[in-house]
């Protein structure tokens, strides 16, 4: 299966904004965007003139990277969601934040999108009690994520739970750290996504 292999501090310098990929090196003084805070390359330090088009690519490039997916599949996710009733953007983006190893990663058990996603398709994880491996399994309101008996003694899994409160809490989801396992209170709203993203922009790309 395709998957990005280079470097993930120069995506977030290419976007110019922290994509939280690197886990806890992006809340330390080594976080590349806070000593480079450039574009990577020959160019990065040259001012450049960005086209509409430009804007809009960057965006969607942006938004790709922060949940951890290829075109191809990106693509896919923007169809369905103008399928469906209601303002595409924010379905977009509601979409995104139900996928399974998205959800992983909002409840504290990975410190990147990149592990979430691991961890979903090594079969760490059951859903209402059915083992699930796709990462892009959508949950539902009620959904109940578990983490199997075996994984329950990983010691970087018990790390990554302990240091999950200086990201927040996440309004729409409830964990349980002693029992290892996370709920879905609520469908997320647009208000829920706190990254700096204009989905709207995303369409305009998609739309022409």
């Amino acid at each position: 299966m395709a998957r990005y292999t280079g470097s993930v501090c120069r995506l977030c310098r290419r976007e110019n904004v922290k994509l939280m990929l690197k886990g806890d090196r992006c809340y330390s003084d080594k976080c590349a965007i806070e000593r480079r805070p450039y574009p990577p390359g020959q160019h990065g330090q040259t001012r450049k003139k960005f086209t509409d088009y430009g804007i809009q690519l960057r965006e969607k490039q942006k938004v790709k990277r922060i949940y951890g997916m290829l075109e191809r599949q990106f693509r896919r996710t923007y169809h369905d969601a103008a399928r469906r009733k209601g303002v595409t953007g924010e379905n977009l983006l509601l979409a995104l934040e139900r996928r399974v190893d998205n959800v992983v990663y909002r409840l504290g058990f990975a410190s990147t999108h990149a592990e979430a996603r691991q961890m979903v398709r090594h079969g760490h994880f059951r859903v209402n009690g059915r083992k699930v491996s796709i990462p892009s399994y959508q949950l539902k309101a009620g959904d109940e994520l578990v983490l199997k008996d075996r994984s329950k003694k990983n010691q970087h899994i018990a790390d990554n739970l302990a240091a999950v409160d200086r990201r927040g809490k996440v309004a729409w989801l409830e964990l349980n750290k002693d029992e290892f396992k996370g709920k879905l209170l609520q469908l997320p709203s647009r208000e829920d996504v706190t990254m700096p993203i204009q989905e709207q922009l995303i369409v305009e790309l998609y739309s022409k």
